[in-house]
């Protein structure tokens, strides 16, 4: 099946979140999905960040780098309830994984807690604590402290979001650059009670204080965010308050690409895959945003 073929099968689908959709785009990119094997990656598994048991990391390195690597960090989605970075001969999130490794970064692949037991602030803390882990750790595995890259998608980019707004404890200093693929960050456009206050609280009133939009506006880091053509309506709105308010702010757009034929999680399912069309474009933007970090 070639891109324009899986690019109509997922339109087919539309953009209706749910088990049907997961499970039938899921068949469509497991056949495809890079394997840490496929390029040769040196794979250092289950390495602990932090004193939870979900505070795992999988590290992917290209066995013939020449110096220090730029550094990939992955945070899965799940809706702040699921989602894993996937063991030994698991499609996803190994093929991140390996897309990194190919691409001649180091690639790292992490866990964190989940709602209900951990809610708000926990994920933006454990990107902290992961994101400290690697700038105190990671040259003994062939990466460049000063250039760590995280990637979130979904819940995982609203903890992205959440660490670089200072949410949690983090402050965001680590990070070289920071990329947002499908992302959570407008808390005050849901008009009434909605599935993510499993995390952050059922209090409206404090909407405002534990949106990111704020301080994406206001962020400094060259940042790159993806909206998927179907995704569901709420991701297109979370990104377009991100849009106006950084337009406001900064008298500038973010850098955003748009994915074409592609839903909620097709656009990561993608990565390394023969009908990938993000991971090129976006390790040229980690190659030229962190050239000079």
């Amino acid at each position: 099946m070639q891109a324009d073929e899986t690019g109509r099968a997922v339109r087919a689908l539309g953009n209706a979140f749910n088990l049907e959709q997961i499970t039938s785009t899921r068949a469509l990119y497991v056949p495809r999905a890079l394997r840490p094997e496929d390029v040769n990656a040196a794979v250092t598994r289950d390495v602990q960040y932090g004193p939870d048991s979900r505070h795992r990391l999988d590290i992917f390195a290209p066995r013939h780098a020449t110096g220090p690597c730029p550094v990939v960090l992955f945070v899965h989605g799940g809706g702040f309830v699921g989602g894993d970075k996937g063991n030994a001969g698991d499609p996803f999130y190994n093929n991140v994984g390996a897309w990194a490794a190919s691409s001649g970064f180091i690639g790292v692949t992490m866990t964190y807690r989940l709602a209900p037991m951990h809610a708000w602030p926990a994920g933006a803390a454990d990107v902290g604590l992961a994101m400290e882990w690697l700038r105190t750790n990671i040259a003994a595995h062939g990466g460049d402290a000063r250039r760590i890259v995280p990637i979130g998608h979904s819940a995982g980019a609203a903890h992205v979001a959440g660490y670089l707004a200072g949410h949690g404890g983090g402050a965001g200093g680590a990070a070289a650059a920071a990329v947002f693929l499908s992302g959570i960050f407008a808390l005050q456009t849901y008009a009434g009670p909605y599935e993510y206050q499993v995390y952050f609280g059922a209090d409206r009133t404090l909407d405002m204080e534990r949106s990111t939009v704020a301080a994406l506006a206001e962020l400094r880091i060259p940042s790159l965010f993806t909206i998927s053509e179907f995704d569901p309506p709420p991701f297109h709105r979370h990104l377009s308050a991100v849009f106006t308010a950084r337009v406001a702010m900064q008298q500038c757009c973010p850098e955003v690409l748009w994915q074409r034929d592609h839903n909620h999680v097709s656009v990561v399912m993608q990565l390394g895959s023969d009908v990938d069309g993000l991971g090129t474009p976006l390790a040229q933007f980690i190659r030229q945003r962190c050239a000079g970090a």
